[in-house]
């Protein structure tokens, strides 16, 4: 009976010698770091034009923060009330 060639394929791969370097999976697969061009410099840098559309992060935690503690003021003159109430029926 044949084998199929997918059986074959795969016993060849687990029959070929390790690699030479212990760590070859370690190494990038990019290769060699090059040096970028004018074109690409050009493109990291910060541009004046988009500089009004920048994130508004500050502002979003702070208003983050805000809603935090309001929610715990909440909760907390919720849990207030609860035990109020729950001493005063005693």
């Amino acid at each position: 009976m044949a084998q199929p060639a997918f059986l074959s394929s795969l016993r060849s791969r687990l029959r070929s010698a390790p690699p030479t370097t212990p760590h070859h999976r370690l190494q990038a697969s990019r290769g060699y770091h090059v040096e970028l061009g004018a074109r690409e410099k050009a493109l990291l840098e910060e541009d004046v034009a988009l500089k009004r559309f920048k994130s508004y992060k500050n502002s979003v935690k702070q208003v983050s923060k805000i809603g935090n503690v309001l929610t715990l003021a909440v909760v907390l003159a919720c849990s207030y009330e609860i035990a109020v109430l729950a001493t005063s029926t005693k």
